[in-house]
């Protein structure tokens, strides 16, 4: 696989009172989506620390380490992530395929402010999936369904349904992924971005990691 991992010190960010007020807004807004579900019908979710993740996306870019500012979460979620990036400067794009977060996260931003796309759609492009695993989840690609002869060039560039820019644009990826697609993500990564990319991927509140592919 060619990403390499980029040695991250536990950053620490000072939050902006817009950030704050982001924060603030996202938590009320899932605590009474899951008040509303009871509980029960809610989509499998699990929040992140925000702080954290400010403060990596913050490192990552004070270091200039992406190539451009184009950022894309994957499973947005509230759009917590996506608004953050673009409070950072980032032309932000979030992937969420639940309906009722992808409306929600489109209030919250326009209640603060934040020019985000919220796209609900999958994280796969089309053509990619997954399939379970003993170990886990692994990627499917069009090359392990189809015949090797197949000429790559006539498949044309990656996109996302509604994003008006290629996947292979995106110099920032975010994701929050469950411990069972761990692995699936860095391939999907690997395989769908562009040269210099980087992933940033939330572990768990303590471990957050960053990847660039090579």
């Amino acid at each position: 696989m060619a990403i390499e991992e980029i040695d991250m010190e536990g950053p620490e960010a000072r939050i902006s009172d817009k950030v704050a007020r982001l924060i603030e807004t996202c938590s009320r807004g899932w605590e009474r989506f899951f008040a509303d579900n009871d509980g029960h019908q809610a989509p499998r979710f699990v929040p992140s620390v925000p702080e954290r993740v400010f403060a990596v996306l913050e490192e990552v870019t004070t270091r200039n380490l992406p190539s451009n500012r184009v950022f894309c979460e994957w499973g947005s979620g509230f759009g917590t992530a996506t608004c953050m990036a673009s409070l950072l400067g980032y032309e932000a794009y979030g992937l969420e395929s639940e309906e009722e977060l992808v409306r929600l996260s489109r209030a919250i931003a326009r209640r603060l402010g934040i020019p985000v796309e919220i796209l609900c759609t999958s994280i796969f492009p089309e053509g990619y999936d997954s399939y379970s695993r003993v170990d886990g989840a692994a990627l499917v690609t069009p090359e392990s369904l189809s015949d090797h002869n197949d000429n790559d060039e006539d498949r044309g560039p990656l996109r996302y349904d509604g994003m008006d820019i290629d996947i292979a644009e995106i110099g920032l990826f975010f994701v929050y992924p469950w411990p069972e697609e761990q692995e699936l993500i860095q391939q999907l990564f690997d395989v769908v971005a562009m040269e210099g990319a980087i992933l940033v991927v939330y572990h768990t509140d303590k471990e957050i990691r960053v990847f660039r592919k090579v």
